[in-house]
């Protein structure tokens, strides 16, 4: 019993998987998208296994309709692709095959070795480089959390279990296979992935694998930038925003992330208004409407941005150059750790610059900003600081009637023009020489 104990916690090999049918998991034949059965029985009838795997199996087990299908062979990438009209090869740190039947794009994956003394690593254990084949037992001991590493046969109908994951997806728990300290040193992101997978699935973390996180979150800091804002953006967008972000906080990771997010929270304001963000956001994605990750960002960061810009108002500071400088300084303060694209923090600029132009209604400014590109995102935004009381509701009202208004209406709303008139030039007007008197001889 000990032994069985120590080769679990260890992620040691098992006695052997677990090969449960369709009458203890539930997944139907039917429920697999066609492109996913057509590559698993390509690579079957040419002699390899192949398996849905992943987060498809454990979404369809939890009554989840997946996005995408990810498929898992013994098949090589260069024996893979000849199979398919239409596949690439792609990736660096990791060989796949993408396989684009009408409108799926399947991403097909080797088995792979999970031999540690192979790896490379840095001098924190994080993995560098491990493109090593294996068999699909290693395969399943090498992917991060339990639930995560089921496979479904298109043929027979059943999943094979090495880790226990069906069970854990019962006991509605997210666990870590192996030793939780040496996988979140191999991949410090597990750690943003078990909250956001828990949030987004309503799994509590076990607590074995929880215990170490926040004595290892620093890790996150070596995280290449683009790296932690690809797994932000998924937590952002995964519908469960609101919930993940508090997990991310009661964790201690939030500082790997966004390192300004508790000061945001901490402003009785700030958090009014990013939990209005948050909510409009989940509200979105649930119901698959787009949602703009620039609005998010831009969102997330205001109450950073309108401090910043305030304090150099308060300096002596000119009003458009101190929110200017307050931009940069809060966007300079995320680069180093979040690698926020250069397109998105373009768009986030725009919509921040353009919210003291609300205040201006009178004359022609409020019909040149109705026709910026960005006006309706921006006044999106507008709506949103109304919302949590951080500007009057009648400037939002004012705009929502304006924009619906037709032309005479418009300039009957117009208020009176009360800032300081430009002081016009005289123009000295010219005399010819003709008419410039000459003095008498």
């Amino acid at each position: 019993m000990i032994k069985r104990f120590i080769r679990r916690v260890l992620g040691l090999e098992s006695p052997g998987p677990q090969r449960l049918p369709q009458s203890r998991h539930g997944i139907r034949r039917s429920s697999i998208s066609a492109g996913a059965l057509k590559v698993c029985d390509v690579l079957a009838n040419h002699g390899h296994a192949a398996y849905v795997v992943g987060g498809a199996v454990r979404d369809l087990v939890l009554g989840i309709t997946p996005k995408d299908f990810d498929i898992a062979t013994d098949a090589r990438p260069e024996q893979i692709k000849p199979l398919f009209r239409r596949a690439l090869l792609i990736g660096r740190r990791f060989r796949l095959v993408h396989v684009m039947l009408g409108p799926e794009t399947l991403e097909v994956s080797t088995f792979r070795a999970a031999d540690n003394h192979v790896s490379q690593k840095d001098e924190h254990g994080r993995v560098l480089r491990d493109n090593v084949f294996g068999t699909m037992e290693e395969d399943a001991r090498r992917r991060d959390f339990t639930v995560n590493a089921l496979y479904y046969d298109c043929r027979s109908g059943e999943i094979i279990d090495f880790h226990g994951g069906l069970a854990d997806l019962k006991r509605r728990t997210m666990r870590i296979i192996g030793d939780p300290e040496t996988r979140f040193r191999e991949d410090p992101v597990r750690m943003l992935r078990a909250v956001r997978l828990g949030a987004k699935l309503g799994l509590s973390i076990d607590n074995s694998t929880r215990v170490p996180i926040k004595r290892l979150a620093p890790l996150l800091e070596h995280v290449p930038p683009p790296r932690l804002f690809e797994e932000m953006l998924k937590l952002l967008l995964s519908g469960h925003a609101s919930a993940a972000l508090r997990q991310l906080r009661n964790e201690g990771l939030h500082k790997g992330m966004l390192p300004l997010l508790d000061v945001i929270l901490d402003q009785p304001l700030g958090e009014r208004f990013v939990t209005l963000a948050l909510a409009q956001t989940d509200e979105r994605v649930l119901s698959d409407r787009p949602v703009s990750p620039a609005f998010l960002f831009a969102s997330l960061l205001w109450h950073e941005v309108l401090a910043a810009w305030k304090g150099r108002e308060k300096h002596g500071e000119r009003r458009v150059p101190a929110l200017e400088a307050a931009m940069d300084e809060v966007l300079d303060a995320q680069s180093g750790k979040l690698a926020i694209t250069r397109r998105l923090t373009a768009t986030m600029r725009e919509v921040w610059a353009m919210q003291p132009r609300f205040e201006e209604r009178s004359g022609q400014r409020p019909f040149r900003l109705l026709e910026s590109p960005r006006f309706r995102m921006a006044y999106d935004f507008l709506a949103l600081r109304a919302a949590s009381g951080e500007v009057p509701a009648e400037i939002e009202s004012w705009w929502r009637a304006f924009q619906g208004a037709d032309a005479e209406t418009r300039h009957a709303m117009l208020l009176p023009d009360t800032g300081p008139r430009k002081k016009r030039r005289r123009r000295r007007r010219k005399q010819s020489a003709a008419a410039v008197p000459t003095a008498p001889e």
